[in-house]
């Protein structure tokens, strides 16, 4: 009887904290951002960047458009950060459409401008066409990861996939890969964006059962816009559940409160992969702050600036 009433109690206490109040802040976070198109969008890109900054996070990177096709952008993007802020840039960089000299020529360009961490893909050909590795070229990001640790001593992330990559034969393939791609020098994995925690966690748990022992990072997306969201998630794999579709029904006319929905869920997500363990999270931002500042503002995370001004 008493055993029963320490657990009814347990219940009513943990009823009634607040849903982020086991929060530690102490979190690590990094952002991901995509090259701008036009100076409007470059605009967008440094204001969600300055308002980011002050998270302090451990580093930010930039995409590379399929077959390459934002090379400058993108090369232009992490050298102004290397430049100008202390925060770390990471530069994505695929196997896609170009020989070995050529990205070989870009590696050493952005280890030339500052750049000390690569993010290595294989990448996806333009147009959704079955990969094809370049003759001249590295055939996978095994091999582009190896290429890239005999240039220069780059700290380089490479890509996981709680779900399963769409080109794998089965899971345990796809994780084979993964450790392929960590023994030839690659420092961490950043996973595709999932919705479901419980699916990072039994990756993560089945990587170190394997004998990986380098951090996984899940890949956290806001989700805001339910069509882009699907269309992505169709392009690699990862499900979308109803019950998170359905939170958005309702509210194409009103982006005040998708923000709020989008913010919300998302940051539950984080708080179940913090009771699981999780301590770093990388947000795919689309070039807008809100959503992951609100996020990481209910993870515990603060700017660095106020943290100092509260201690002094």
């Amino acid at each position: 009887m008493t055993s029963n009433l320490n657990s009814l109690a347990e219940a009513r206490r943990a009823a009634a904290s607040p849903l982020f109040a086991n929060l530690e802040g102490d979190i690590g976070v990094s952002f991901e951002f995509f090259p701008p198109k036009t100076e409007k969008m470059e605009a967008q890109l440094w204001d969600t960047f300055r308002t980011l900054e002050p998270l302090d996070p451990s580093f930010v990177s930039v995409t590379y458009g399929a077959g390459g096709s934002t090379r400058e952008r993108t090369h232009a993007t992490v050298a102004r950060i290397a430049a100008e802020s202390a925060v770390p840039p990471a530069a994505h960089l695929t196997c896609v459409e170009a020989s070995r000299a050529e990205i070989n020529e870009v590696a050493e360009a952005y280890w030339e401008a500052g750049v000390r961490h690569i993010v290595a893909l294989r990448g996806d050909v333009p147009g959704g066409e079955p990969y094809r590795a370049h003759p001249d070229g590295y055939a996978n990001a095994v091999e582009l990861v190896a290429g890239l640790k005999a240039i220069a001593p780059f700290e380089i992330s490479v890509a996981a996939y709680p779900e399963t990559h769409p080109d794998a034969d089965c899971p345990q393939a796809d994780l084979d890969n993964l450790k392929r791609k960590l023994d030839a020098g690659a420092n961490r994995a950043i996973t595709q964006f999932f919705f479901a925690p419980d699916s990072f966690l039994r990756f993560r748990d089945a990587a170190v059962a394997a004998g990986i022992d380098a951090p996984i990072i899940p890949g956290i997306l806001p989700v805001s816009n339910v069509s882009q969201t699907r269309r992505m998630a169709d392009m690699c794999g990862t499900a979308i559940p109803a019950w998170m579709v359905s939170l958005f029904d309702g509210l194409d006319d009103h982006p005040g409160a998708r923000q709020l929905v989008a913010a919300t869920v998302a940051a539950e997500m984080c708080r179940r992969l913090y009771a699981g363990g999780v301590r770093d999270f990388h947000f795919y931002t689309l070039n807008r702050a809100e959503l992951s500042y609100a996020i990481c503002h209910l993870l515990g995370l603060r700017p660095v600036s106020t943290a100092k001004d509260q201690a002094a």
